[in-house]
């Protein structure tokens, strides 16, 4: 911790210029980054298969 000794105790900086987001507006701008992009469409489709075999 020695090597951040000099700036630990600083208060947390805050943007005279840009507003703070908002925690949906984080979200929305962090969402194209999401690991399981799509996963949701591929448990539908799962699903709609598995329907259909138990249909026939």
């Amino acid at each position: 911790m020695e090597d951040y000794d000099d700036i630990i105790n600083l208060p947390h900086h805050v943007s005279k210029t840009h507003p703070r987001l908002s925690m949906e507006q984080r979200a929305a701008q962090f969402a194209p980054f999401a690991a399981l992009t799509g996963y949701e469409d591929e448990i539908e489709e799962t699903v709609r298969i598995v329907d259909g075999k138990m249909e026939d």
